[in-house]
């Protein structure tokens, strides 16, 4: 951790804060929900030791980066220019892009959108756009999604998660990992101080109520990626999902040739959601293994 610094880059439009380590090829680590930079804090050390330059930024919305007011400033356009202009800040054509829960669904985003900049793919526990929209209509995911359409509400969702001291989400954190050492209190406590910062629960909610706003004119089949454009993957891609996912099904790691040729799964039997903090010598691992092929 003291190997790390601290800094701040204005990229499309907004000041994002980042993390980052080491030197050589850009790899970018993108948090999920309700996340922030702090959630690589394994991987980071490794990958600059293994030759990277790793930057792990707070998504806007999220701890320390600006944060927009609007459901708008959080559609998927914006939250995937926000990528490649890191890229941009940096003075690299391409990067290493890695993403875990949103981050991955951004991840995949940018690997769809903009393959050109994208040297390689790895997304952690988020399901490609196109299988998820399967995959929701069926009702066991249906139920796993709940929290989606609850944050859907004005104000409601961010008083739940704030209430009695953000005990929701010291709950997610203490709960919900496979790995009982995955989150230390203090790890927990860091959660909750970025969560209170003022406008982050707002912000990391706005995610989903934009997503809903882009699927609304063609249904729930456009729920991810909110357009028509094609879902095809050119990339190499790691997927890594931990198979003890309380919020996604391991079916959604299923049939995912269609759009991806040059695909890897690796399946996680011991490990969660937080895939990355229940086994984190495993992702390094694979992760490592994965980039330097």
């Amino acid at each position: 951790m003291s190997d790390m610094t601290h800094d701040e880059a204005i990229v499309n439009g907004v000041r994002l804060h980042y993390v980052e380590a080491g030197d050589g090829p850009l790899v970018l680590l993108l948090h999920g929900f309700p996340e922030f930079w702090y959630s690589w804090r394994d991987q980071i050390p490794a990958l600059a030791e293994a030759g990277y330059h790793v930057v792990a930024p707070d998504m806007r919305g999220y701890n320390d980066s600006e944060k927009p007011h609007g459901v708008e400033s959080y559609r998927v356009e914006e939250l995937v220019g926000d990528v490649v202009g890191l890229m941009d800040h940096f003075g690299e054509d391409e990067a290493y892009v890695v993403g875990h829960d949103w981050g991955g669904a951004v991840a995949w985003e940018v690997g769809i959108r903009h393959p050109e900049r994208v040297a390689k793919l790895a997304v952690l526990n988020a399901p490609h756009p196109g299988r998820f929209r399967e995959v929701l209509r069926t009702p066991a995911q249906l139920r796993r999604s709940w929290y989606m359409f609850f944050f859907q509400l004005p104000w409601l969702p961010e008083a739940y998660l704030s209430a009695r001291n953000y005990d929701s989400i010291e709950g997610i954190f203490r709960d919900t990992p496979v790995n009982s050492d995955a989150f230390s209190e203090a790890d927990v406590q860091r959660y909750v101080e970025a969560a209170s910062q003022p406008g982050a629960l707002t912000g990391s909610i706005n995610y989903y109520r934009a997503l809903f706003r882009d699927a609304v004119p063609t249904g729930l089949r456009s729920l991810v990626g909110g357009s028509s454009h094609s879902l095809d993957v050119t990339v190499p891609t790691l997927l890594i999902w931990g198979m003890e996912d309380f919020a996604l099904g391991n079916e959604l790691t299923e049939g995912l040739d269609r759009w991806i040729p040059d695909l890897r799964i690796e399946r996680l039997s011991d490990a969660s959601h937080w895939v990355q903090n229940d086994r984190p010598e495993a992702v390094n691992e694979s992760l490592i293994g994965f980039l330097s092929e």
